[in-house]
């Protein structure tokens, strides 16, 4: 596998992670809803982080990528997550 298949590979498996959590940060910045002390980007990285933890979990639990629960807990933590910056 050469370093580019490699880092297309990394980049495949990461897409559902930033992808929903841009989704998610973007809500938040709309509703310019927030925890006091936590910028834009702390916020949009603790949503990544959170859901690439989310699918190490899934590819070591399952042993393989791609299952629907593994996207279904990905969706659950970083909403969580979400709602725990939005400040309920």
């Amino acid at each position: 596998m050469t370093l580019l298949s490699l880092l297309a590979h990394f980049a495949g498996f990461v897409a559902p992670a930033l992808g929903v959590g841009l989704l998610l940060w973007a809500g938040l910045r709309i509703r310019r809803k927030g925890r006091p002390g936590f910028g834009a980007a702390m916020q949009l990285s603790m949503l990544c982080v959170a859901g690439v933890v989310v699918l190490l979990v899934g590819l070591v639990y399952f042993g393989r990528d791609g299952k629907i629960a593994t996207y279904a807990a990905l969706v659950l933590a970083q909403g969580t997550v979400a709602w725990w910056l939005r400040g309920r």
